[in-house]
């Protein structure tokens, strides 16, 4: 991994300003954020943006910090440094305050209420938005790009499978009717057909000019469905740049595609 840190684009804890084009309003700007667990430094001054209806990842190794910078980017962990989100700073706000902005956060781990319905996940979606007509026609969005949830509306969570959990988180951050989502590892533990199908959607939903800053593992599949990326090592930004260019970098196949 140092070897990449001589890499010729952007290096750690700089904004990667020159792949945002000219006139692209930024949903998120983060700027030397910082994240400790009792001492231990999770995320060491890292910065980055997201431009409106971008697809953006953050890729590294287990530990790298990538989780730890969405939940820092949504409050849920205490942090330091400036967080903009839609133009408004939300250093001192808490998560359900960041979550009124817009912003929806797919957990890892999924996260859903296994003791409740599929349709009791997803109203609880809609907690902030309870407008009749909007929520069922936000349900039926979700239905339609998971229609397995439609079949089972009724079935308690936890009788899903990992991969029909997957589509009910993500149907239920759609149910807030977000401008942006942060998706924390939507393909682990699934098997390469339900990867397939997540990812599908989570294409669709950007093609409706969703924002989405992206955490996955799967570094190939991460840099074939997002515009830029950002490596992380031992939470700092070692590399950033355009994904297509990434994802032939020598130096990124060696490290995370197997050669």
């Amino acid at each position: 991994m140092t070897e990449i840190l001589q890499s010729g684009v952007t290096p750690r804890g700089t904004h990667d300003r020159r792949q945002v084009q000219d006139g692209q309003e930024l949903a998120l700007s983060v700027d030397r954020l910082g994240v400790s667990y009792g001492g231990i430094r999770a995320v060491r001054d890292i910065s980055l943006t997201v431009a409106r209806g971008e697809i953006v990842t953050l890729i590294g190794a287990n530990g790298a910090g990538k989780s730890s910078t969405l939940r820092g980017i949504m409050r849920l962990l205490r942090a330091t440094g400036q967080v903009r989100v839609f133009g408004t700073q939300v250093d001192a706000l808490e998560a359900n305050q960041v979550a009124a902005l817009g912003v929806a956060l797919v957990p890892e781990g999924r996260g859903v209420f296994t003791g409740l319905s599929v349709l009791e996940n997803l109203e609880l979606g809609s907690y902030l938005k309870r407008e009749r007509v909007g929520l069922q026609q936000r349900l039926a969005r979700v239905l339609t790009l998971f229609p397995r949830l439609g079949e089972r509306l009724t079935q308690d969570a936890g009788t899903l499978s990992g991969g029909e959990q997957q589509m009910l988180a993500i149907g239920r951050a759609l149910m807030a009717d977000p401008r942006m989502i942060l998706l924390d590892e939507p393909s682990l533990g699934l098997s390469p057909k339900l990867v397939g199908e997540i990812f599908a959607a989570i294409r669709a939903i950007a093609a409706d000019g969703m924002t989405i800053l992206l955490v996955e593992q799967n570094t190939r599949l991460a840099l074939e469905t997002a515009q830029r990326a950002y490596v992380l090592a031992t939470g700092e930004i070692v590399l950033t740049g355009n994904a297509a260019e990434l994802r032939d970098d020598a130096r990124i196949k060696e490290a995370y595609l197997g050669g």
